[in-house]
């Protein structure tokens, strides 16, 4: 009786599709501090490996591969590594943790929350590189964003699945610019993706601008600049993916991504230690592709209803609007939105500068008595700044030309409509009604 228990008990112990898997190993053969060299494994690109043992274990990420070996990349701080340290796969290829258990939260570019509030509870998955869609599965353009700004409500409007570009120097309001905007904007998520950016900025916006109900409803992805640029590049991803699994969910996401730029820089990081040639500006070919892919993946999902309204700053290197990185996003973008360094320095706030901006879907979107006001205001702006320097030289005489006599009475108006207080909020409709009624005779 004891023997035919113990045979069962045995028995049931057994797991009948149990097949044995070898544990894959290799060794660490090269690193300049940079970039990592394996030797003995072969994985696929993305697989994050740990690499060291103890203490001095780290994690990186697949590259790349040269000459039979594999090449990686840090994950983490610094690497008190060894000569022929193991080197063993931890993860597959990217997926990032979705969801609503999401929001409120803030979390690092490996998805691991560092906002002290625990662990996530039961998020879903996503693939970080997203999900392949035919450009029949995007629909248009079709109703506007109430973002709070009056500048861009009622001269700029930004429509619901619309991508947008923020290009300006350094220190010329985009942050400032940002903020306004996530805590205005009218949309069931916020995902904001702070990448390559200061560490104190982050804890500035996280204070600043995203409290009370705006904290409750975003999602926070943060990477700043001291980190690998392979976490950088993975944030940017992160970020994306988050929304579209929220957008999958039919929701209208706002995905704010700041900044565009040091994605493309992390990008030259790694094709220049792959040893990809340099070509604009020292970028190489791999860091500019890198960006059409990731702006295209925002947009509207007609199979869903829901839409990416994406949002993404561009840093000017130099205030050069022919940076390769601006020029490449200005042409794949739905719009953008250019900063003046010569209005913040005049006091104008948000330093909007009209000429160069444009919203490529604003005539589908708004009547036509908007888009007449607003061509109004801009024909004011464009004549009296081509005529300044006469005007405050006292070199123009009035009555010489009844344009110039128009665009100088309109001025102050167009100035105080362009201002807003960065705690103000100025709704699409009030926006559009200041407009018309200042402007709809122009």
């Amino acid at each position: 009786m004891l023997d035919g228990f113990t045979d069962h008990y045995i028995d049931g112990l057994g797991c009948g599709d149990f097949t044995p898997a070898p544990k894959v190993s290799g060794r660490l053969a090269s690193f300049d501090g940079l970039l990592m060299e394996a030797v003995g494994l072969t994985l696929p690109v993305g697989t994050v490996c740990a690499i060291g043992t103890g203490a001095s274990r780290v994690e990186a990420e697949v590259i790349g591969f040269r000459a039979g070996r594999t090449l990686m990349m840090n994950l983490g701080g610094p690497a008190a590594l060894l000569p022929n340290a193991p080197v063993r796969p931890i993860g597959p290829p990217g997926e990032a943790e979705v969801g609503a258990a999401l929001l409120g939260r803030v979390v690092d570019g490996a998805g691991k929350p560092i906002d002290g509030l625990g662990p996530i509870r039961g998020p879903g998955k996503w693939p970080l590189a997203g999900k392949l869609q035919s450009p029949l599965d995007r629909g248009r353009v079709r109703e506007p964003m109430d973002v709070g700004v009056r500048a861009i409500n009622g001269l700029l409007t930004i429509g619901q699945g619309q991508r947008v570009g923020i290009m300006a120097g350094s220190g010329v309001g985009k942050s400032v610019l940002l903020g306004m905007i996530v805590r205005a904007a009218q949309a069931d998520v916020v995902v904001v993706g702070l990448i390559g950016e200061r560490s104190r900025e982050v804890a500035d916006f996280m204070e600043t601008k995203m409290f009370g109900d705006a904290r409750k409803r975003s999602v926070v992805v943060a990477v700043p600049a001291n980190h690998s640029p392979v976490l950088r590049i993975r944030g940017a991803l992160r970020a994306t993916a988050i929304a579209e699994a929220f957008r999958n969910e039919g929701k209208k996401v706002l995905l704010i991504m700041d900044s565009l730029t040091r994605v493309a820089h992390a990008g030259r990081e790694i094709g220049l230690a792959l040893g990809e040639p340099a070509s604009a500006r020292g970028y190489p070919p791999s860091a500019i592709a890198m960006l059409p892919s990731l702006i295209e993946r925002a947009g509207t999902d007609v199979m869903t209803g829901g839409s990416i309204t994406a949002i993404y700053t561009v840093l000017a290197d130099g205030d050069d609007g022919n940076d390769p990185v601006v020029d490449s996003a200005r042409s794949i973008l739905d719009g953008h939105i250019v900063l003046s360094r010569q209005l913040a320095e005049r006091g104008i706030y948000p330093a909007i500068d009209l000429g160069p901006s444009v919203s490529r879907v604003m005539t589908d979107i708004v009547p036509k008595e908007h888009i007449h006001a607003a061509r109004a205001l801009r024909r004011y702006l464009a004549t009296y700044e081509e005529n300044r320097d006469l005007v405050l030289m006292g070199a123009y005489r009035a009555g010489a030309d009844p344009e110039i006599d128009a665009a100088i009475a309109a001025h102050p108006a167009v100035m105080e409509y362009i201002k807003q207080d960065a705690n103000e909020v100025v709704s699409l409709g009030d926006a559009v009604a200041e407009l018309t009624g200042v402007f709809g005779d122009g």
